[in-house]
């Protein structure tokens, strides 16, 4: 084996979280001195190993290790690093996670220093913007982004190249381009993950775009609970401005372009174009009705192309590799790549980019291993807050963008959260419900009220005091809701909702008509008892129960009282005898 050249430690944000930086302290005091470069790099994808750590040798041989602490690390120094031998039983166990997935995006996240311009250059960065500015006029940019088939990866799927042909029409001498990286799904974590790992080719896409349309300033738009991928774009930015990649007349050309960035406040709704708009001008975060379109007047009036931190993160690709290649990827109307933040009930939760076209049940089953503790799979919730659960009978459903409306839900920005046998889907409508419905910013009634109606709905029937009629009733308002709101936000808000309602309809009958929760979840439905026969009066669980609702029976076991009980489940949890049973 030739000798190592580097170490790297994930150092994202999901790897900081996990221990990372304890590991990186310690290996780069162990190896200070030696031939071999200790470097922090991005999201390496595999989070269900944090934290990670890449030895590469002088010949490009990788082998990733997770998860890592200081006493692991000192082990690969001594039997890897300087004993040339990898230490097997560390080795973070793939198992399939990379077999299926095509990085686009992601080809450089987890393997530069994305404090590195340098490291960037090396890899091909900023190659497709001096080919955009020497050999391609604007109109040569947008065709190719055009036939490449990019779709707006923000959620609405929008083409991309259509909407910068938009903006290039316009007359008026300022226009914008604006990054929307206002990630606001609950457990979503591509645009973090991107910005942190691989800032640079994020900003040379959203500067071929100025370069495309005619704009002369950018906004990354990015929420202030970014902290570090706010100082990474930061430090991207001012590295691109010293080696000429932005500011006046870029790499000798007649083009310039600068960009800054503005910190979101973290309202989900600013994820909505026009709303983004009106906070970067410094207004409340509030929509408005379309047309106008942004692209024609958008920011202080003035045209501006928006799109997320994924789409722009494609354009480099495409401009280097050529739209044929890129178009090649995918189905015939969803083309390319689509990166997934994959989380839930699922082995491999972490950061992913699939091809176009595959399977749910590939990507939850093979990409991300499958279920763990041997339990079923049940559905997906797929396209964030306000996207749509599937059942495991869908499982065959392509990802694209066709299939997934077709079946009620949507792509959204790549929220995908897989749920087991013991998920209660009723409370997972209530639960995203509660979300955007705290996340409406009023401004239209169908959203404001017409989702406060829906959850106080979904609230009585997970208490146990829904009636049959509410069912008839939350269809009907989600129906009014989803054609009657002004923005996205309203529009696709009661997608959890409708699509529980179409595919687990029973489970919603149970909680109605027999006051039962069949996953055993709803608090309100459950009945714990104790089975005299296995109790050994051991009187754990009456210790263990908050609120003194466990007594002495008639004889040596104990008993329940239900009235008191405020099925915590504790009782369950300490009982070493499993007499204790819930229903």
């Amino acid at each position: 084996m030739s000798r190592v050249a580097e170490v790297q430690v994930g150092l994202a944000s999901c790897g900081v979280a996990a221990g990372a930086e304890p590991v990186f302290q310690f290996l780069r005091q162990a190896l200070a001195g030696e031939r071999v470069r200790v470097k922090p790099v991005g999201c390496l994808g595999m989070c269900f190993s944090e934290p990670l750590v890449a030895v590469v040798t002088a010949d490009g041989e990788r082998f990733v290790y997770g998860p890592v602490d200081a006493k692991k690390a000192e082990r690969i120094v001594a039997e890897h690093v300087r004993g040339g031998t990898p230490v097997e039983d560390l080795l973070a166990k793939e198992d399939g996670f990379f077999q299926k997935q095509v990085r686009i995006v992601l080809e450089n996240c987890g393997e530069i220093d994305p404090t590195s311009i340098e490291e960037y250059i090396a890899r091909g960065g900023y190659q497709a913007l001096r080919r955009a500015l020497r050999e391609m006029t604007p109109q040569e940019v947008i065709e190719a982004i055009t036939k490449s088939g990019l779709r707006g990866r923000g959620g609405a799927g929008f083409p991309t190249g259509t909407k910068w042909a938009f903006a290039a029409k316009e007359k008026d001498p300022v226009k914008f381009v604006v990054c929307n990286g206002d990630e606001g799904d609950p457990g979503a974590f591509m645009d973090r993950s991107v910005l942190e790992g691989d800032p640079h080719r994020v900003l040379e896409g959203m500067i071929i775009a100025g370069y495309a349309i005619g704009a002369q300033e950018g906004i990354v738009y990015v929420r202030a609970e970014y902290p570090l991928a706010v100082k990474r774009v930061r430090q991207a930015i001012a590295d691109a401005e010293a080696r000429g990649f932005l500011g006046r007349n870029i790499l000798g050309s007649s083009f310039s372009f600068r960009i800054t960035v503005k910190e979101g406040a973290g309202a989900f709704v600013c994820g909505e174009e026009t709303a983004l708009i009106a906070s970067v001008e410094g207004r409340r975060g509030m929509p408005r009705r379309r047309p106008p379109y942004p692209a024609q007047s958008g920011l202080w009036g003035h045209p501006t192309v928006i799109n997320n931190v994924e789409t722009l993160a494609n354009v480099p690709w495409i401009i280097r590799n050529g739209w044929e290649a890129f178009a090649r990827l995918g189905t015939e109307k969803s083309k390319g790549t689509k990166v997934f933040a994959l989380a839930g009930k699922v082995r491999h939760s972490g950061l992913v980019e699939i091809p176009m076209g595959l399977t749910l049940e590939e990507l939850v089953l093979e990409v991300g291993g499958g279920i763990p503790g041997g339990r079923a799979f049940k559905a997906v919730q797929i396209g964030g807050p306000s996207g749509g659960c599937l059942p495991a009978s869908l499982a065959h459903v392509p990802v694209d963008y066709e299939s997934l409306k077709e079946h009620g839900a949507i792509m959204g920005s790549g929220g995908l959260i897989v749920m087991d046998e013991d998920t209660c889907m009723v409370e997972v409508a209530r639960f995203f419900l509660d979300f955007t419905q705290k996340e409406s910013c009023g401004k239209c009634t169908f959203c404001r009220v017409g989702t406060k109606r829906m959850l106080e709905i979904l609230t009585r029937i997970v208490e146990g005091k829904g009636e049959p009629a509410d069912l008839d009733m939350l269809w009907d308002l989600g129906q009014k809701v989803k054609s009657h709101s002004l923005c996205g936000l309203g529009q696709t808000a009661p997608n959890p909702v409708l699509t529980t309602l179409r595919y687990f309809r029973e489970e919603y009958e149970a909680h109605v008509r027999e006051r039962r929760c069949p996953a055993k979840v709803c608090r309100s439905l459950l009945t714990y008892t104790i089975d005299p026969t296995l109790c050994r009066d051991c009187k754990l669980c009456t210790k263990a129960c908050p609120v003194g609702a466990i007594v002495q029976g008639s004889g040596k076991f104990q008993v329940i009282e239900e009235e008191k009980c405020i099925r915590c489940g504790r009782c369950r949890e300490v009982c070493p005898f499993g007499a204790v049973s819930v229903r």
